[in-house]
Order: C-alpha cells, then structure tokens, then sequence
C-alpha cells in the first residue's frame, strides 16, 4: 500500500509525488507519503541538523534533537560499520537506532517503554505507538541519507498492513530500498522495547505478519 500510512490511531492519505516543505532549516526532499508524516501532526520534517522526537502517541509530546558533532562523529562512525554490503549496511542502521532510543530514552523517559505499546499500556508518556516509531525512525533515516552515510539503501515510503477480515491488526513501519534490487525492508522499533534491536526483514514478508 504504498503512497498512504494508515495507523492505529488515526488515518492519513496523501496525493503521489515528490515535494519540498519550508522549515526552520534546510529542508529534506519528501515523497508525498513521507511528507504526510509530518503534515498530519503539524510537525516540520527533519533536516540536516535536527529532527523531532515524536512519543505519547500520535506524536502528543514532541522533543526535539539538535545533532551535536559527537553525535554525528557517533551515527558516522555506526554506519561506517555497514560499507562493506547492504546486508551490513541493515546490521548499521540496527545500530544506529539503538544509538537514537539511548540518546532519548533518558531525556524523554521513554528509556522505560515497552514493546508493541498501545493504549493498554496506560503508561502514554514514557512509549511510543507505531505512529511515533515511524516518524521517528524516518525522520532518523532521512537524517543518515541527508549526511551521505547511506551507501546501499534510499529511505522509502512508510507502509501499512491490516486486514481486519483475517484479524490482521494495523500496523505501520519506516522503511529502507536496496538501491542494487530494489528490495523493500522494513525497520520497525515498535515491536522491539527500549534499546533492542528493531525488526529489519523483507517488506514481504512483514506485511503478512499479525
């Protein structure tokens, strides 16, 4: 389903192409569906030197992460880990998401989430919903692409399941392009709590998963 991100909390739907939003910063070139990541919330997307920290569910609290130069020197330094193949290239983006909930867990306190968080955690302000792992996660990847540190990937469309007819629930995750096969692989931090590494595998074959 690509072009829209449906999620548990809500709908949204964009027309197809590939625009600019104006922010404080330099901005990233989007897709349409990437872009409506952050129109839906009024958020501005990420750029070259910060990114907004979307958590509490469907970005209800927000902080921003200004890229330090020893933050940089530390994700440069996890991606120069995966030059070698895409596959290593999956194994760095690994880490370096781990790298992104370590920097804000203590800050925002979702140092204690948990994995697979929805409303029934009744614990809103120290998780994140699939709504807030994919922007975030996005946000952070088009960070790495922006920087040049991406060698074997592009940032794709986010991408939805649910099918309520085979009690498949809703779900949505950021995902990566091979560049050599054009293979979709999903990297989804929701399904994974704090500081574990998120699902990276086929788009294939997560889009049948429950």
């Amino acid at each position: 389903m690509t072009g829209a991100i449906v999620a548990r909390c809500g709908l949204a739907a964009a027309a197809f192409g590939c625009f600019w939003i104006s922010g404080p910063a330099a901005a990233i070139e989007l897709t349409a569906a990437q872009a409506a990541l952050y129109t839906t919330v009024s958020l501005f997307p990420p750029s070259a030197t910060s990114m907004t920290v979307c958590y509490s569910f469907v970005c209800r609290r927000r902080e921003m992460l200004d890229f330090t130069p020893a933050d940089r020197s530390a994700l440069s330094k996890i991606l120069g880990t995966g030059r070698s193949s895409a596959a290593a290239e999956r194994a760095a983006v690994q880490k370096a998401v781990i790298w992104f909930d370590r920097r804000m867990g203590p800050i925002i306190g979702t140092d204690k989430r948990v994995a697979n968080a929805d409303i029934r955690a009744l614990d809103d302000k120290h998780n994140f919903d699939c709504w807030d792992t994919t922007r975030n996660t996005t946000s952070l990847l088009l960070v790495l692409q922006e920087w040049g540190l991406l060698k074997h990937h592009v940032v794709g469309d986010p991408h939805y399941r649910g099918n309520a007819l085979a009690l498949q629930l809703p779900h949505n995750t950021a995902v990566l392009i091979e560049r050599a096969t054009k293979t979709e692989w999903v990297v989804d931090m929701w399904t994974r709590a704090y500081a574990e590494p998120p699902d990276v595998k086929p788009l294939v074959e997560w889009i049948r998963e429950d």
